[in-house]
């Protein structure tokens, strides 16, 4: 039906006759001139319609989003009217046909920014037609092939897993499908590949990786959706740098080709531990030039206990945050930060404006001054760099909860006050606690999944202090988000026991939901490891979208409905039966 792309038609093609198909991206009617923007996958072309043609008449009858095919002549447009913007800005179409393919109905949405998100995901189909919404599935798709093309020159298999698989007792909510051939047994959609990846490498696959659909029934918000895609690597015989280099190489392979980006090599560690001290998150943004500095040996010999307590105490800890040129700040943003704070567990937030730093403690313009004595300040100025016109933050309570909300804290006031860099920032964060403590079900809970092993091979050790265990699990993190996680599998089926014993699943609880897994490990698993990566938010990166829906064909809402087919709906009273199931709620 057509000879050339919109958007492709350019320059080359002058004196050339060309056929393109398309939608009216807008009409203009200068009163004898008709332009037309015809617009398809490539871009847009102006088409021109003279008034003595003789499909002017056709011309006048087309509206926006009518669906269209026009032949006609390429020519050159004069310079003065060369668009710089467009790739077809130096030329536009004669036109000598206008064949109307489909009429459009008045749009419902205004096909730009403005539009809703409820309005858009209704229409999702129109709003694909977007510019934007073109390229962002276009750049996802490059960068799927740029992963296929990285693994496979490394001698990866691409394999699959089952999406009917078995319920999990970790992470998520599992979403959960009636087996009508096995009355009361349910499947479970799978929340990763996990189990089943490790199995290849008990199979003597080697080097697995898949592009996975992935399902979690869970509160979403902008980063998360109940169905959702994911690369899953895993490999045999390795320990963890085989992993991180092998996907820092990928990383840079699939940034080079699919956005031409070249990133550091290599990429920069953090420990966990480190990375909470210094920028009071796992996942640090390292465009933000600022840090939290631990003051508790500069302020343990003060009166003011609010100081004092925490510097004294192992469990917790004093934080500062230098903000360089802030000390201009209002009272009402100080409190606001105060507030913000208090969102991540902050019972109080501290700060000092360093007026002038060479008049020590007279210099300085806080609620707090009058309790330090210039040994502290000292100390403080010492060990943030404080200089004239500085802010200071603080924060004293427990360690992890002065870390995660002056943390939250350092990244509010980068981002308010335009301190975010440009470019691309990766890292590794290693080294991750084995457990972390849940008070509100009294048991440990596993910090990446209970397959993780842990860095010591043995389990009584592992038995006698799980709450300082570390992992040999790792994250790899981009500007701030992060993008992938991973870690050495448990090979051996006594120390997956001892992990499940910490993690309170008892042998029968164990072997009910995992005994495929604790039999393949008797005979002869392999070392392995693997990683997988979060492919929605990385291709929201790349795009620059802050929703992952926004590089999603067909997303959920927050409330996990689709607006477009109107699920999730109820079915015939006679298909639940048949599924030996009752469902509970009004009829309708």
């Amino acid at each position: 039906m057509r000879t050339h792309l919109c958007g492709e038609t350019d320059e080359r093609l002058a004196g050339q006759p060309v056929t393109l198909c398309g939608w009216v991206d807008r009409r203009r009617d200068l009163g004898g001139l008709i332009f037309i923007g015809l617009r398809d996958r490539a871009g847009v072309v102006q088409v021109v319609v003279e008034p003595d043609s003789p499909v002017f008449a056709d011309a006048e009858s087309l509206r926006n989003e009518y669906c269209v095919r026009i032949g006609g002549t390429v020519r050159m447009r004069p310079e003065s009217q060369w668009n710089e913007a467009m790739a077809t800005g130096k030329i536009e179409v004669v036109a000598d046909t206008v064949e109307l393919l489909n009429a459009s109905a008045p749009m419902p949405l205004l096909m730009t920014d403005e539009d809703g998100e409820e309005v858009r995901l209704k229409y999702r189909y129109l709003d694909l037609r977007r510019p934007r919404m073109q390229h962002n599935l276009r750049l996802r798709a490059r960068l799927y092939r740029a992963i296929r093309h990285s693994l496979d020159d490394q001698g990866f298999t691409e394999l699959d897993t089952p999406i009917l698989t078995k319920a999990t007792p970790e992470g998520a909510r599992d979403y959960l499908v009636p087996a009508r051939v096995q009355p009361g047994q349910f499947y479970a959609l799978p929340q990763s590949p996990q189990l089943f990846k490790q199995l290849f490498m008990m199979a003597g696959m080697d080097r697995y990786y898949q592009i996975a659909r992935c399902f979690r029934d869970e509160d979403l918000r902008a980063d998360r959706q109940p169905e959702f895609t994911q690369l899953d690597i895993e490999m045999a015989f390795v320990e963890e740098p085989d992993v991180q280099n092998l996907s820092e190489t990928m990383m840079r392979e699939v940034f080079r080709e699919t956005l031409d980006v070249e990133l550091p090599d290599p990429f920069p560690r953090l420990t966990w531990r480190g990375a909470m001290e210094r920028y009071g998150s796992d996942k640090p943004d390292l465009r933000i030039p600022l840090e939290l500095v631990s003051v508790d040996e500069h302020v343990a010999h003060v009166e003011f206990r609010v100081f004092a307590g925490p510097a004294n105490d192992e469990g917790s800890r004093v934080a500062a945050l230098r903000v360089p040129g802030a000390a201009g700040l209002s009272r009402k943003q100080l409190d606001d930060y105060a507030g913000y704070a208090g969102r991540y567990g902050a019972r109080g937030l501290a700060w000092i404006k360093v007026n002038d730093a060479a008049a020590g403690l007279d210099g300085l313009q806080s609620p707090i001054a009058k309790f330090l004595d210039e040994q502290a300040w000292q100390g403080i100025s010492a060990a943030t760099g404080a200089a004239s016109g500085d802010l200071l933050f603080f924060g004293a309570g427990d360690w992890l909860t002065v870390s995660t909300f002056m943390g939250a804290l350092l990244v509010k006031v980068g981002r308010d006050l335009g301190l975010v860099g440009e470019g691309w920032q990766p890292l590794w964060v290693t080294e991750f606690p084995m457990f972390e403590w849940d008070d509100d079900e009294g048991r440990f809970l596993a910090m990446h999944h209970p397959f993780t092993a842990p860095a010591g091979n043995d389990a009584e050790a592992l038995a006698a202090d799980p709450a300082n265990a570390l992992s040999k699990g790792y994250d790899m993190v981009l500007n701030g988000a992060e993008i992938g996680g991973g870690s050495i599998r448990i090979h051996r089926p006594e120390m997956q026991q001892a992990v499940f014993s910490l993690l309170g699943i008892g042998e029968k609880e164990a072997q009910q939901k995992f005994g495929f897994l604790l039999e393949a490990l008797r005979y002869g698993c392999p070392p392995h490891g693997g990683i997988a990566f979060g492919l929605d938010r990385i291709a929201a990166l790349m795009a620059g979208e802050e929703s992952i829906c926004d590089v999603i064909a067909f997303p959920k809402t927050t409330t996990a409905q689709c607006l477009l087919t109107g699920a999730p709906s109820r079915v015939p009273e006679e298909q639940v039966a048949e599924l030996h199931i009752r469902t509970v709620g009004d009829d309708e």
